[in-house]
């Protein structure tokens, strides 16, 4: 038993007025660029989630847990499971469960840090088995995102979190990548081929990253081609750093120096994705 002072999260859940049903907790964890915190940060952990290889929620609800650290989760929400579908085709499809997000807990989503030193590798848990190990560390004043921009020799971004941090708005990010132009690196992670691009000509490097966003590959005829051959949702593939960062207003001249620069330091045209 855990001493009396410790809140559990179940029991803060039942505290805040949802009650809860036969639960399973699922403990998310994984690596980018697909990983459930990237997911979480771009709004789309519940479809994530809902996505199964096997039938691991034969119960009436889900909490929701992704790890940040070992033993440390963070807690992404309770689920009602509504129903199931299998794949058509051929059961390594997988299932696809149709959730709903329980309201009520928006304090918490997001929000709730919880210990839990899981050290086995089972991820999908019988709530009344380990709920009272699940303690509640702490609870964030405001809801996880990807933070502030951390300094232009330590940015390394997958393209849903530059989705993310552009859908939010993020002020930090928007003020050190708006002001400075410069060539960046994107990388595409199943290969390792890379594209060497630039942002110039009174754009900065945001307002050109902004674009990939929408439009998946800037207007890139390599990235363009390699999308089509790929199929929708394969830029998820996509990893931004920067190799060097210029004045905004350096002229179009060294900016165009220095790419070709990088373009023959990474050998991007001969084994990656620049066509000149």
């Amino acid at each position: 038993m855990i001493p009396q002072y410790m809140m559990t999260l179940p029991k803060l859940i039942e505290v805040s007025g949802v009650k809860l049903a036969k639960y399973k907790i699922h403990c998310a964890t994984g690596k980018s660029p697909n990983s459930p915190l990237d997911a979480f940060y771009d709004g789309t952990f519940q479809t994530w989630q809902d996505h199964q290889n096997q039938l691991n929620f034969k119960c009436d609800q889900i909490i929701g847990l992704i790890q940040l650290t070992p033993g440390k989760w963070l807690f992404a929400g309770l689920y009602d499971v509504l129903g199931v579908r299998e794949g058509q085709k051929t059961r390594s499809e997988g299932y696809t469960y149709r959730t709903k997000q329980v309201c009520g807990l928006e304090h918490l989503d997001g929000r709730a840090i919880i210990a839990f030193p899981k050290l086995f590798r089972a991820s999908y848990l019988k709530g009344s088995t380990y709920a009272e190990q699940l303690i509640v560390d702490a609870i964030r004043q405001t809801r996880m995102t990807i933070g502030d921009f951390p300094g232009f020799n330590d940015v390394l971004l997958s393209f849903s979190k530059l989705r993310t941090i552009v859908r939010e708005q993020n002020p930090s990010w928007i003020a050190a990548l708006g002001n400075v132009s410069g060539i960046y690196l994107i990388v595409e992670n199943k290969t390792g081929k890379q594209y060497v691009g630039s942002a110039y000509g009174g754009i900065g490097i945001w307002q050109r990253w902004v674009n990939y966003t929408t439009t998946k590959h800037g207007g890139n005829k390599e990235l363009k081609s390699l999308l089509h051959q790929c199929g929708d949702g394969y830029e998820m593939n996509f990893q931004f750093s920067l190799l060097e960062v210029c004045d905004f207003y350096s002229s179009n001249d060294i900016i165009w120096q220095r790419e070709t620069h990088w373009k023959r330091v990474l050998r991007s045209r001969e084994f990656g994705l620049n066509a000149n």
